[in-house]
């Protein structure tokens, strides 16, 4: 009895250990957080397009385009940084662009850029394309590629290549100016001379941009705007003197569309238009048809109509006369 009691207990005490995993370097390594941006920098998500990241910050999609150096307005990724502030301003530096993976060209004007634009039946006739040999024969000073090579972009070699220009071309000044003289410039009075439409300072001198009844107002969160009633065909108003910025149908939810462009602030939205009648980089008027009431996008004809300040919508109503 003894030797089986010994038995048992050598049995008992070749039983397995429980085992403990250590690791070997300290806490489970987490999923790498991307870097936070300065300001004037956004990194772009899942179901972006460059239309409303600009709509968003208030600014146009080729000015986008141009400080990021996208040749397709239409091709963004995810994840991709992007300068949403004009450089120089909102405290992002030259590396705002992709983190440096794309590279912008220092040129003296900015160059058209529609191939992302979605075109519709009634914008397709808003984009034509001027010959190259035209343009070389009007004497087009753009430069398509800086002599030695792309430079990144900056500010120091924007005023380099301006430079550069004024001195290839010493003679260009005088012949100007000999041509207009100062007092003939002062012969014109202030209020003759041609107006841009953009106002510079202050606030645009506003206009309801249709004659319907309201259907749905502002809400904070939902509506960013407000919802006007009307008949197929009816005119669509411009809010307010401007410059329109984008004319396309790339937006979900917003049918064929135009932006535009009041001031450095303010930016109107008109749409669901069933025909557009102006084309982007046009100056308009206050009070001016721009287009007419459809229901693209929509369950009924009408006219959604936003103004954003700084890119955020703002309540229409507190801008638009009392009626």
């Amino acid at each position: 009895m003894l030797a089986a009691a010994v038995l048992l207990s050598a049995c008992a005490s070749t039983a397995p250990a429980p085992v403990i995993e250590r690791s070997t370097g300290g806490m489970p390594a987490a999923a790498a957080e991307p870097a936070p941006l300065g300001p004037g920098l956004y990194r772009v998500k899942k179901g972006d397009t460059l239309y409303a990241i600009a709509l968003d910050h208030g600014q146009s999609y080729r000015d986008l385009a141009a400080w990021n150096g996208l040749a397709d307005p239409g091709r963004i990724e995810i994840g991709q940084v992007l300068r949403v502030v004009p450089p120089g301003e909102g405290g992002a530096g030259g590396e705002g662009t992709a983190a440096g993976e794309a590279e912008a060209v220092a040129v003296a004007k900015p160059v058209s850029m529609v191939s992302g634009i979605e075109s519709t039946a009634a914008g397709a006739e808003q984009h034509p394309a001027a010959p190259a040999s035209a343009a070389a024969s009007a004497g087009d000073p753009l430069k398509h590629a800086p002599k030695g090579g792309k430079l990144p972009y900056s500010a120091e070699a924007l005023e380099k290549l301006q430079q550069e220009e004024v001195a290839a071309a010493p003679a260009v000044v005088p012949a100007v100016a000999a041509a207009a003289p100062p007092a003939a410039a002062q012969a014109t009075p202030p209020a003759a001379r041609p107006q841009s439409g953009v106002a510079v300072s202050g606030q645009p001198d506003w206009v309801w941009p249709g004659n319907g009844r309201l259907l749905a107002g502002f809400v904070e969160g939902g509506n960013k705007g407000i919802d006007i009633a009307g008949k197929f065909g009816e005119p669509v108003l411009a809010a307010a003197a401007g410059k329109v910025i984008l004319v396309s149908s790339a937006l979900r939810g917003y049918g064929n569309f135009v932006i535009v462009k009041h001031n450095n602030a303010l930016l109107s939205v008109y749409a669901h238009n069933s025909r557009i009648l102006i084309k982007e980089e046009q100056a308009v008027s206050k009070g001016q048809k721009i287009a007419e009431i459809g229901d693209s996008d929509a369950d009924q004809p009408k006219l959604h109509f936003e103004i954003r300040q700084q890119g955020k919508p703002v309540d229409p109503l507190k801008f638009l006369p009392a009626r």
